[in-house]
């Protein structure tokens, strides 16, 4: 018997002392969290991926300038930007859809974030200021810098890469609509942030938006065919790009104010789903639980569904609603269409390696969709259940709380929260000394006995959230196991949106 059972077989000596608390904090559950904290360190977390030329500001001072001559040797700028993960490798499709994913977490929730705002249009910056590199050069969108083969297989600080820094590009003669669909999307919703802060700037990334979805729409294909070597299986597209095109074509509508993009969406939503298997509900069309950087199908009907400018068009909104619905219904753990499992601890789990990037996603849409059932006073119904507003909040609480320690483990999955977190995570900055302690040269294999020790990492990479536990709920701490302890960018992004919402809604039970 398990700590909780045997914590349950005691609950009525427990309940004499009046001792609740400690057991429910025993087993996982109800202990109250600093969601404030939490997501200042979600945020602080993307200085510690930071490529390039760091600023005065830089608070992850144990991060130093890296990778200052990327692109150089092909005669372009491609300084900075975000490492993905625990690697050196400048990924522009999961970097891209994290920026996305910080936007609209800074649209939809940014009013609660208090001085933190701040700190999150400055790592959406970081973004887009690379991405406007990588797509300078009309007809051309780069989308990736250095050989992932290369690199992974040393173990160095981003500060000492002497691998191979290659540039990788996909044109009109070698397509990437996925690659350059998202780079759109990601463009159009950051030019929202700074319609009033600067529009200049904003103005820039929207036009730019623009020329990369035309780029990406007329010269259709995917980057897997042109430089499959490169990107599969690191980050291949296995949903095809349709639904980039989509996605883009969703936050275009929603920034300009064209109707040539909303136009868009109502001609082509019914290619939405096409390249994956669904699961069909009575045969009236597709259930996807997919969200995430290669799958934008359920977070397109979500953001149609809540988007005033879009709702406007009843047969779009009508289809988005029915779709984001069945989203819903395949969540729910209560629901009996549901296609996700749940831990005997409560974590969310699909398919697929580094889970908490589908927690930390799939989150922020029923977090999203709530907020527009409760304008709406409208409920889901999944056969015989009825969901409203307050039971897709509860639901993502059990989650946020699950990742932030009330879980069998009592751990918390995020570096730096909470007394107790991963201490040895699959990152090569954090796993290394410093350049402070260590100004010398670390080769490629000379970081080699650091990736091996069973000591902690010696630089805390704060706000990283890890892959996560295995679901049976148990977590090994271990830097050879990357599906469990590695972090990136696109599980972090979502989760600051849904940290601002609960930093304000903090008696949400």
């Amino acid at each position: 018997m398990g700590w909780c059972g045997l914590a349950s077989f005691f609950l009525l000596l427990l309940l004499l002392f009046g001792d609740i608390v400690m057991l429910r904090v025993a087993c996982g559950e109800g202990k109250q969290h600093d969601y404030g904290d939490a997501l200042a360190k979600s945020i602080l977390f993307f200085e510690g991926q930071r490529s390039g030329e760091l600023p005065s500001t830089q608070r992850m001072n144990w991060r130093k300038n890296s990778a200052l001559q990327d692109g150089f040797q092909f005669g372009v700028d491609l300084v900075g930007g975000y490492y993905d993960a625990g690697d050196n490798v400048k990924y522009n499709f999961p970097m891209a859809f994290s920026t996305t994913m910080l936007a609209w977490s800074v649209l939809e929730f940014g009013e609660f974030m208090d001085w933190e705002l701040q700190h999150a249009n400055e790592a959406i910056r970081w973004a887009t200021d690379y991405l406007l590199k990588s797509t300078n050069i009309q007809g051309t969108v780069f989308v990736q810098v250095g050989d992932p083969y290369a690199d992974h297989n040393c173990w160095e600080r981003p500060e000492d890469m002497d691998t191979p820094r290659t540039v990788y590009n996909v044109t009109q003669q070698r397509p990437g609509s996925e690659v350059a669909g998202e780079t759109a999307a990601a463009l159009a919703a950051s030019s929202i942030i700074y319609r009033w802060s600067d529009p200049s700037y904003s103005q820039k990334l929207l036009s730019r938006a623009m020329e990369v979805f035309d780029f990406a729409d007329r010269n259709r294909g995917s980057y897997n065919d042109s430089l499959g070597p490169w990107v599969c299986p690191f980050y291949c597209d296995w949903s095809g790009y349709e639904d980039e095109l989509l996605w883009a074509a969703a936050w275009l509508c929603k920034a300009s104010n064209n109707a040539y993009y909303c136009n868009y969406l109502v001609e082509n939503i019914h290619t939405m789903g096409s390249h994956q298997e669904n699961i069909t509900n009575n045969e009236q069309g597709p259930i996807s639980g997919e969200f995430g950087w290669d799958n934008k199908d359920a977070g397109i009907n979500v953001l149609i569904s809540t988007d005033s400018q879009m709702r406007n068009n009843e047969s779009l909104v009508n289809t988005a609603n029915w779709n984001a619905d069945n989203f819903v219904c395949g969540i729910l753990p209560e629901s009996p269409t549901k296609i996700v499992n749940y831990s005997p601890g409560g974590l969310l789990f699909k398919p697929g390696g580094s889970n908490l990037q589908h927690t930390t996603a799939i989150s922020f849409l029923l977090l999203v969709y709530a907020n527009q059932l409760n304008q709406t006073n409208a409920v889901v119904k999944c056969g015989n259940i009825t969901a409203n507003s307050d039971r897709l909040i509860s639901l993502v609480k059990s989650q946020v709380d699950y990742i932030l320690g009330n879980n069998p483990m009592n751990m918390s999955y995020m570096v730096g929260y909470g007394e107790k977190f991963p201490e040895k995570i699959h990152h090569r900055g954090s796993s290394l000394p410093s350049m402070d302690q260590h100004p010398d040269h670390i080769d490629c294999k000379g970081g080699t006995p650091y990736f091996i020790s069973e000591n902690p990492n010696p630089n805390w990479l704060i706000g990283a959230v890890v892959g996560g536990p295995y679901p049976n709920d148990t977590y090994p701490d271990s830097r050879y196991l990357f599906v469990q302890s590695e972090p990136t960018t696109y599980i972090n992004a979502p989760f600051v949106g849904v940290l601002a919402f609960f930093k304000a809604h903090i008696n949400i039970n």
